[in-house]
């Protein structure tokens, strides 16, 4: 049975239904199995989503002084030290954003599809088992395919309990999205492409967490079962080697300007781009020397895959 071919990952009239290149043949189920009525996530609880504790963050914990935000109050990713100015493989300026470090091997998100048909069901919202501080949770989503009777009605499963109790067929794909769980009221209005800015609703264990969308590029599993990471060189304002070096003491940029030198190693469009970078740090001796990834690659280098960080680029400047 063919597929028709859907490109990027996008939730359906605006409220919930993400879809990749899947190209996967329905498998029956056994009907009648879906017995609970359907919940109305408008009024459902709200998950309560902290990104900075020390449970869920590596780089940006909060502290007394930092004033990273609290449980559940909304980010602005569009505001320091959430967006980034830095360099592309050629010297073009470009802008991400930073959610900080993220296990190599991604979460799973299950997508609903009624028997026989080839398209999430429609006002369904993705369900997801983790969010920031849970075991196992990733900003980066390994797809999978719940398949429900064809009389199913939307979000009448509201957990991966509810889809294991109603024996639900499921299914994986090689699909990953990167859709970082963030509390309601969060912004992040930069994109690459057509994906909305708002973040959008998922089941979380019954009740409903938020999460960005980014769709710059099309990611699927390596061969490991792991997300695909490409290559960012940075440099910081003190050595990682000396006294409070590293990340904690900020990115080198410009003098006056947000500008930093860290070069990533592929862009938007690009067949090896990944937001998930694989950092490189380089001596900030080199920073005046460092305009692009040759540059880069060349400067003194003081670390090699010191960390993975979910880093979406949103603007290019060719």
């Amino acid at each position: 049975m063919l597929m028709r071919a859907l490109v990027g990952i996008f939730w359906r009239v605006g409220v919930v239904g993400l879809v990749g290149l899947l190209g996967l043949g329905l498998v029956a189920c056994d009907e009648n199995k879906v017995v609970e009525q359907p919940v109305d996530w408008e009024t459902a609880p709200r998950a309560e989503v902290d990104r900075f504790s020390a449970e869920a963050a590596t780089l940006m914990v909060r502290t007394a002084d930092n004033g990273l935000p609290g449980a559940g109050e909304p980010i602005d990713m569009d505001a320091p030290p959430f967006l980034t100015t830095s360099l592309g493989p050629d010297g073009q300026r470009v802008q991400y954003y930073n959610f900080d470090v993220q296990p190599l091997a991604p979460a799973i998100l299950y997508l609903v599809y009624r028997e026989g048909e080839d398209a999430p069901v429609e006002g369904q919202l993705p369900i997801i088992n983790v969010i920031p501080g849970d075991t196992g949770y990733s900003d980066f989503w390994r797809i999978y395919r719940v398949i429900a009777p064809a009389d199913y009605v939307a979000n009448t499963v509201t957990s991966f309990d509810g889809v294991y109790e109603a024996e639900l067929f499921i299914e994986s794909t090689e699909r990953v999205a990167n859709c970082p769980v963030v509390p309601e009221g969060s912004t992040a209005t930069r994109r690459i492409g057509e994906t909305s800015p708002e973040a959008s609703p998922a089941w979380y264990k019954d009740q409903v967490a938020f999460l960005f969308r980014f769709e710059e590029a099309s990611l699927t599993v390596t061969p490991a079962g792991e997300v695909p990471r490409s290559p960012i060189y940075v440099t910081f304002n003190v050595n990682p080697d000396q006294p409070n070096g590293g990340p904690p003491s900020g990115f080198v940029t410009e003098p006056g300007e947000v500008q930093t030198h860290n070069v990533v190693g592929s862009i938007p469009g690009d067949e090896d781009y990944s937001p998930f970078w694989s950092v490189n740090v380089y001596d900030n001796a080199a920073f005046d020397a460092v305009s692009d990834l040759p540059t880069a690659d060349a400067a003194t280098r003081l670390a090699t895959d010191m960390a993975q960080v979910n880093c979406p680029i949103v603007t290019v400047d060719l």
